[in-house]
């Protein structure tokens, strides 16, 4: 029998649930459906995400021979057969290729020639950076598209398309549980419909046999623990910054939520103590966004240990507040002559940049605030 999230794949861009920046009105994809414009792309994106659907879509809209093939199990004889059917065909064809990062420099060689010489029209998809895993002759030859996870209100609306009855607080839990990616969501749905006949939370754990849950992305407990992390960073606390750590990455927390954190105490409690410190978090943020789970749990081990055992400085964060306070309350005070760029004559006669001096030690502010003490 047809897998569920086969049977409710969407085959038009008004069912498509999710991506507004790639197919809401005006939006790129939306547009190249609409005017019929062919052209090679890479989607790249969280699993789950609708990078499959979205390539159908356009395949549909653009009349084309749509050939699929996987880079975990396809090879050159596979793209051969393709480019034969394209040769034999007055329709365009495209052919998408699913974890296009899994073809090795070779087999992505190959495909080349074919794509610059528009026999074939390649959609590849990936949830890897296509910057490090795509060569780059391919790469200038094809836009690269960003998918974002899905949210849960977008989740819930592709539940809601399978017509199965549930509680709401099942449906909640299956939501929270699958973390944006609507495949797997459908497939666990789908499972236990076919074990148990009826979808309760308890159903769906025994069907996935995991007892883990996904703590509340929103709810109390998903608070207390990214607060008692960066406390426990703040105290200078190793031990009890890698428990909570792990609290969060066992609770499935997005390995980017927590590195973005990290790069924000960095400057916030660290600052100028080390300024070291926001190099190695921002080196962890990246890691974090080209590795992912599970390996990138030691990078974010590895950065929360450092800031955690680094000294800590706020006064430029504090400093800066202080200035931003006197923004919000003075507005837009007249900047001193002296330091406006004079791009144009009547800017040089009436003033700007007279008498500027690098070397000066007057205070450059307005006149308002020139005596506000920040830093």
């Amino acid at each position: 029998m047809e897998p569920l999230a086969s049977q409710i794949r969407p085959t038009i861009l008004d069912d498509y649930v999710g991506q507004e920046h790639l197919v809401g009105v005006n939006k790129p994809l939306r547009k190249a459906c609409a005017e019929k414009h062919l052209f090679s792309f890479i989607l790249w994106g969280p699993p789950g995400t609708g990078k499959t659907t979205l390539a159908k879509i356009y395949g549909n809209c653009l009349g084309a021979n749509f050939f699929e093939l996987s880079a975990v199990s396809a090879g050159k004889d596979d793209v051969r057969h393709v480019i034969a059917e394209a040769t034999k065909s007055d329709k365009p064809t495209i052919l998408f290729l699913d974890e296009i990062h899994r073809f090795n420099k070779a087999q992505q060689d190959f495909l080349l020639p074919h794509v610059e010489s528009g026999k074939l029209t390649l959609i590849g998809a990936t949830t890897e950076n296509p910057s490090f895993e795509v060569i780059s002759p391919l790469l200038s030859r094809c836009r690269v598209f960003i998918l974002k996870e899905l949210t849960e209100e977008e989740l819930g609306r592709i539940i809601d398309r399978a017509k199965i009855q549930m509680p709401k607080e099942t449906k909640e839990w299956l939501v929270n549980f699958a973390n944006g990616d609507a495949r797997q969501a459908l497939t666990i749905l789908d499972n236990t419909l076919k074990l148990y006949g009826k979808i309760t939370i308890e159903n769906l754990i025994n069907a996935t046999q995991s007892k883990k849950l996904r703590f509340d992305k929103t709810g109390e407990e998903h608070f207390n623990t990214i607060s008692a992390f960066i406390k426990s960073m703040r105290a200078s606390q190793p031990e009890a910054v890698l428990y909570y750590l792990a609290r969060l990455i066992e609770g499935g927390e997005d390995p980017l939520f927590i590195a973005r954190r990290m790069v924000i105490f960095a400057s916030e409690d660290i600052g100028l103590a080390n300024a070291s410190a926001l190099g190695v978090a921002n080196a962890v943020f990246r890691a974090c966004e080209t590795i992912g789970y599970p390996e990138c749990q030691e990078n974010l081990a590895h950065g929360a240990v450092y800031l955690a055992k680094s000294p800590k400085d706020r006064s430029a964060y504090d400093a800066y507040f202080k200035a931003l306070d006197d923004v919000k309350n003075f507005g837009n005070l007249p900047i001193p002559l002296k330091i406006r760029n004079p791009v144009s004559k009547l800017m040089k006669e009436v003033g700007y940049g007279k008498d500027y001096d690098m070397r000066d030690k007057e205070d450059l502010r307005p006149d308002e605030v020139k005596d506000h003490k920040y830093f």
